[in-house]
C-alpha cells in the first residue's frame, strides 16, 4: 500500500468516516474519503484492522517489497520470490491473513519450492487486479 494510500486509510480508520475504500493510489485518485470507483470492483475493508494491526501489516509490506529476489508475471497477476532465509513462510502467511481481511479481491498462492531453497507469494485475481498489483507493490514494467 503507498505512503499516501497509507496514511489516507489510517485517518479514515482513526475518524470511522467510511467502511470501504477505492483500493487504488492516493496519488492517481485524489482525496481518499472522496474516492468512487472508476471503473473497478477493487476495494480495501479500511476496519478490518486495526490501528495496530494495520502498523505491523505496512512495516510487513515494506519488508515483502524490499526482499524480493524476483518478481514473475503471470496470466492472472504477479508471483513474488524470497529466500527463505530473508522472510518466512510464517511471515507470508501472517501478511495473506491480514490482506485477505482488508483485499478479499485477492488470491493467495505461497509456495516453497527448490527443495525448500525458493519461497513463492503469488497473487492473482479477476481481471484487472494485475494493474492493481502493478502499483501497490511496486512492480516495474521495464523488461
Amino acid at each position: 500500500m503507498s505512503k499516501k494510500l497509507y496514511t489516507a486509510v489510517t485517518l479514515l480508520m482513526t475518524a470511522g468516516a467510511v467502511n470501504h475504500i477505492p483500493a487504488q493510489s492516493s496519488a492517481a485518485q485524489g482525496d481518499a474519503a472522496s474516492q468512487k470507483p472508476q471503473g473497478n470492483n477493487f476495494y480495501c475493508n479500511v476496519k478490518a484492522l486495526n490501528p495496530a494491526e494495520r502498523a505491523s501489516h505496512k512495516q510487513l509490506t515494506d519488508r515483502l517489497v524490499a526482499a524480493r529476489n524476483k518478481i514473475v508475471e503471470t496470466p492472472k497477476g504477479y508471483e513474488f520470490q524470497f529466500s527463505p532465509s530473508t522472510i518466512t513462510i510464517a511471515e507470508l502467511a501472517d501478511w495473506v491473513a491480514k490482506e485477505g481481511k482488508c483485499c478479499p479481491f485477492f488470491d493467495f498462492h505461497i509456495d516453497l519450492e527448490e527443495e525448500g531453497h525458493l519461497l513463492c507469494l503469488r497473487l492473482t485475481g479477476a481481471e484487472g487486479v494485475k494493474a492493481f498489483i502493478r502499483q501497490e507493490f511496486r512492480v516495474s514494467t521495464d523488461k
